[in-house]
């Protein structure tokens, strides 16, 4: 999946020092970004749109609507409303999110900003939080789809599935922010994280759920952030607490892509 970026291609709408005295500097960019976002309408599709799609479609084959006894009486279909969550995430982090902040360090916006009140961090904040939140809302639209056309229970620990979803939220932002840092254009961010998303595609269970895999390939997939983050929102959604050793490792790659991102990242 490759969509064009319109904030990448149009720093005119990056916003100045009038805007940023009127409405405060992070403020300001947020606004900006808020609108080149909702622009953006093949990004909009692929992050809030298509995972929910993509439960309807599988739900259309009768064997996936089927309880199993393996599963522990559970549907496969069940298990792709935590996966279905994981892909919004996985490509608004991953394949989003990295052109568009490459693109505007590649074409100067970036050290063009650094001369006004507007710092180039607030760009970065901005596009975390627009992509978290359509990561939100892409899991809630999936919850909705998932109870109302197959009739999928609603989480069962519900304080132990927030939390997992909000460090599922940021492991993919993290490692976006570090495809940003080690890419020097949008192109290069653009191919390092067609690679990324489909490796992390297989890990979240999207061809083949984490919890029916083979138990060496299980406990490989596990310690990789989107499998860990997979088995603790599944568990979550069946009434158990989600297991510390998979939220540890979900908050352990999220901390270590951030400091690895922070530390490499170049606004120029």
């Amino acid at each position: 999946m490759q969509t064009e970026t319109t904030s990448a291609t149009a720093p005119a709408a990056t916003p100045g020092p009038g805007d940023a005295r009127r409405r405060g500097p992070a403020t300001a960019v947020l606004i900006a970004e808020t609108r080149l976002f909702l622009r953006e309408p093949g990004s909009l599709f692929w992050v809030f749109v298509f995972p929910s799609l993509l439960l309807v479609i599988l739900g259309f084959v009768p064997a996936l609507r089927e309880t199993q006894d393996d599963l522990g009486g559970r549907r496969v279909i069940d298990l792709y409303v935590p996966i279905s969550i994981l892909l919004a995430m996985i490509t608004a982090g991953i394949q989003a999110m990295p052109p568009v902040l490459t693109a505007y360090r590649e074409r100067g916006i970036l050290r063009r900003m650094s001369t006004t009140p507007v710092r180039p961090s607030a760009l970065l904040g901005a596009q975390i939080l627009l992509h978290g939140a359509a990561c939100l809302g892409s899991a809630l639209l999936v919850t909705v789809v998932g109870r109302t056309a197959y009739g999928v229970a609603l989480p069962g620990q519900l304080p132990g599935y927030l939390l997992a979803l909000l460090l599922a939220v940021a492991a993919p932002l993290s490692l976006g922010a570090m495809i940003c840092a080690v890419t020097p254009t949008a192109k290069a961010a653009t191919a390092v994280g067609s690679g990324a998303y489909l490796v992390m595609m297989f890990t979240a269970g999207v061809w083949l759920p984490v919890q029916v895999m083979p138990d060496i390939l299980r406990r490989i997939v596990e310690i990789t952030p989107f499998g860990a983050a997979s088995q603790a929102l599944e568990q979550a959604a069946s009434g158990s607490w989600p297991g510390w050793i998979h939220l540890g490792i979900v908050a352990l790659w999220t901390v270590a892509m951030g400091v690895a991102a922070s530390r490499m990242f170049r606004w120029q």
